[in-house]
C-alpha cells in the first residue's frame, strides 16, 4: 500500500524533526565516558595498530561530534573593494596558519 508524499500509516507518529532521545542519550553517555577516561584511552589508543586506531577513532567520532553539513557561500568579489578583498585574504591566511600550528602541535603529542 503506497502513501501520498507527506502522509504515513501512523498520523499520530513521531513528528517530523523530532529528536531520537535514545540516540541523544547514547551520544551523551559516550561523550561523558570519553571525557572521564580520556587519559586512559590515550594510553590504550597508542598501543593499538594504526588500522585499529583509525577504526576506533572513526567509530566513536560520530557519537561526540555532530555531522557537518555542506554549506554554500556565494560572494560577488567583483563588487568588493580592494580593502575588503585584502581583509578576506588576510583572514584566510591567518586561519590557515593557526590550523597548521594546531596540526603541528597535535602531531607532537
Amino acid at each position: 500500500m503506497a502513501f501520498k508524499k507527506g502522509q504515513s500509516g501512523n498520523p499520530a507518529g513521531k513528528p517530523k524533526g523530532a529528536k531520537n532521545k535514545t540516540g541523544e542519550k547514547l551520544r551523551e553517555t559516550i561523550t561523558n565516558f570519553l571525557e572521564k577516561e580520556f587519559e586512559t584511552i590515550k594510553k590504550d589508543f597508542k598501543k593499538l595498530s594504526p588500522k585499529e586506531r583509525a577504526k576506533l577513532y572513526t567509530d566513536l567520532l560520530p557519537f561526540s561530534v555532530p555531522k557537518l553539513q555542506a554549506m554554500s557561500l556565494e560572494m560577488d568579489f567583483g563588487k568588493m573593494s580592494e580593502d575588503q578583498l585584502d581583509q578576506i585574504i588576510n583572514e584566510l591566511k591567518n586561519q590557515a596558519h593557526e590550523q597548521s600550528k594546531e596540526n603541528t602541535t597535535s602531531k607532537r603529542s
